[in-house]
């Protein structure tokens, strides 16, 4: 096995040169590059690299959404023996800033337009930005700052230096070792700055073949490649795995299009976080409320019998004869066409991480035939330390070690790792990374876990978030959250009761489920603040918040943590405004300052709470928004007593 990205890239376009390597729509026709075309784009790439001036051990910026020159950029500058450090393509003029000093960036890869004007507005700002590459060339006729560069003219130069220098790129090639740094990936910053995960080649080829083994991936699987490049989790999947298994990576031609583009790949391998999957389920229950009453019945007729048994004749456990024609009829008439509509037709396997999933949510796509499982990592775990594997899959808990990774839980809960994915250091931070590491190698994930008797690891929350109510009843926030999150009506959600009495939420709606609910019930609405407050609307909230409650009155150590309180806010919670980081999580500590007169509200018995709040707007204008909170009482249950 090849122990660097360009030299894998070498072997496949070696072994199979005119393979499908990656494909990418535009104006409406699927365009591939195969193996050989991509390491001759790559080549090209980094010979124009050497020419500008790269050097090995320089860092690059990466900003864009998934394109085939962009993951082509990552390898060219690995080629190098330099560093690629992709930022987020949503990210401000400010966050990106912070990277760019941080990482010492002299050259950047821009997508398009709108990227490259935001590193020339912090080109003023921020010492040493020198190069910018562009791909897409829309708009850009009239640029002509220096420095300024397209791809096609990045690679023109480059053939021209190759010819002059031909055993460069090979040299250099050959040159990477497989504990060299290969990318910078920066953490999402939930609890402050943002850090820089430095992986090498050895961690994340390791971590991708122990997922390849895992599920048999192959170069004839398909992958569609649309999660944000900054991500970790994208890293992983869409060039790690691609490198190493050789399989096909497809870039959607825009955001806005991916269910419909989905629909056209038929990807057999699949990775979406918690939230992507919440979203398929909100559409779904929207298209079923506006569908005929037949289709109604039949679609809860047929739910029933796949909650019953969808998961057993998936995982291939013993079924009953009568329920087996009854899913295979249920398969035909509501899941195939379902699995149809979401573009999940052709998934052999497919994998949600980020953050934890609903175990309602997980259930719903594995009881339709979904062979949807877990994984669970971090930002400096190349993306996985645990892995569900086929037929062992459990809905609490998120899998057994992954290959070549030892888990053990710390004397207080938290989860300790080591092995093959674990990040060689921060970048420019070795207090950080010791902070990290202890004394026998190990990572402090700083996510609370038991393991159960066959080695699967459950995960409770985050350590930090796991806290006491007063009467001194384990409360876990994210947990709840989960639960509330399962219904399509509701977006997001916050809880808080650590040294209290009682357990208060904020909930988000989801503005497009309630909007259509709303439009059907003939309930006019003249925006989102007006219409999450609508009685209709919280009366609604105040069901699936009960319905949660009766839910936890039954599990074990749970009752205590029924929502007694809440509030539906009047803006969404954004990452723009600070209140979730890049990758949609919430920044627990922030949402509890910013919003602390409506905590004080909710605990205080108010019956009503008056906020009035700064928001930013995408073209980076200031704002406020105001209204006057209801706060709702929610009916709890008496614990369940499980029979003896």
């Amino acid at each position: 096995m090849a122990t660097t990205f360009p030299r894998l890239l070498q072997k496949h376009a070696s072994e199979r040169p005119q393979d499908p390597a990656l494909r990418e729509k535009e104006y409406g026709i699927w365009q591939t590059w195969s193996w050989q075309r991509a390491l001759g784009d790559v080549r090209a790439l980094a010979s124009g690299l050497a020419a500008l001036g790269f050097t090995p051990g320089q860092n690059l910026a990466i900003v864009g959404d998934n394109r085939p020159h962009l993951y082509l950029m990552f390898i060219a500058v690995q080629a190098l023996r330099g560093v690629p450090v992709p930022m987020y393509q949503d990210a401000v003029a400010a966050e990106m800033a912070f990277v760019l000093e941080d990482a010492e960036v002299h050259f950047a890869f821009a997508e398009n337009q709108e990227q490259v004007d935001k590193m020339l507005e912090l080109r003023e700002s921020v010492s040493g930005l020198t190069h910018i590459i562009y791909d897409d060339p829309r708009g850009m006729r009239n640029y002509s700052q220096p420095g300024l560069i397209s791809v096609d003219e990045l690679m023109a130069l480059g053939s021209q230096h190759d010819q002059a220098h031909p055993q460069l790129f090979d040299d250099s090639v050959a040159q990477v070792q497989s504990d060299d740094v290969a990318v910078i990936l920066y953490t999402s910053g939930t609890t402050g700055r943002p850090k820089g995960v430095c992986q090498t080649h050895a961690s994340f080829i390791g971590s991708a073949e122990g997922g390849v083994l895992t599920d048999g991936l192959t170069g004839k699987d398909n992958v569609l490649s649309y999660l944000p490049p900054a991500w970790v989790g994208d890293f992983l999947f869409s060039l790690a795995q691609w490198l190493v298994a050789g399989f096909t990576i497809n870039c959607p031609e825009s955001s806005e299009t991916v269910s419909i583009d989905m629909r056209e790949i038929g990807p057999t391998y699949y990775f979406a976080p918690p939230r992507v999957f919440e979203g398929m389920l909100t559409s779904v229950s929207i298209r079923m409320e506006d569908a005929a009453k037949f289709k109604q019945w039949m679609h809860r007729r047929f739910m029933a019998v796949a909650g019953r048994v969808g998961s057993d004749i998936l995982d291939g456990k013993p079924v009953g004869g009568a329920d087996r024609l009854m899913y295979a009829l249920g398969n035909f008439l509501v899941y195939g066409p379902l699995k149809n509509a979401m573009g999940l037709s052709r998934i052999r396997v497919a994998y949600t991480a980020g953050a934890a999933i609903g175990p309602e949510l997980f259930k719903f796509f594995r009881s339709i035939g979904v062979n949807l499982k877990q994984l669970y990592g971090q930002t400096e775990t190349c993306a996985y330390v645990c892995i569900q594997k086929n037929g062992q899959v459990k809905l609490n808990s998120v899998g057994q070690a992954a290959p070549g990774i030892e888990l053990k839980i710390a004397d207080n809960g938290e989860v300790l790792v080591k092995g093959v994915s674990v990040l060689k250091e921060y970048y420019k931070r070795p207090d950080a990374t010791a902070e990290v590491i202890d004394e026998n190698g190990y990572f402090k994930t700083g996510d609370a876990g038991v393991l159960d008797p066959d080695g699967h690891l459950i995960i409770i929350d985050r350590a930090k978030d796991v806290g006491k109510m007063a009467g001194g009843a384990m409360f876990a926030p994210n947990y709840i959250e989960n639960k509330l999150k399962f219904f399509p009506q509701i977006k997001e959600a916050v809880c808080f009761g650590h040294e209290r009495d009682k357990v208060c939420a904020f909930i988000n709606i989801d503005f497009e489920a309630v909007g259509n609910w709303a439009e059907r019930q003939g309930l006019p609405y003249a925006g989102y603040v007006d219409l999450a407050g609508k009685p209709e609307v919280l009366t609604m909230m105040k069901d699936c918040v009960e319905k949660v409650n009766a839910d936890l009155a039954s599990e074990p150590g749970m009752a205590d943590t029924q929502v007694q309180r809440f509030l539906v806010l009047h803006k969404e919670l954004d990452p723009d405004d600070d209140e979730l980081t890049r990758t949609r999580k919430v920044r627990r500590g922030f949402i509890a300052e910013k919003y602390g007169v409506l905590i004080d509200a909710l605990y205080s018995g108010k019956a009503e709470q008056f906020i009035e709040t700064a928001v930013k707007f995408e073209d980076g204008r200031t704002g406020k928004v105001s209204a006057n909170l209801q706060i709702l009482d929610a009916k709890t249950f008496a614990p369940v007593r499980s029979a003896a």
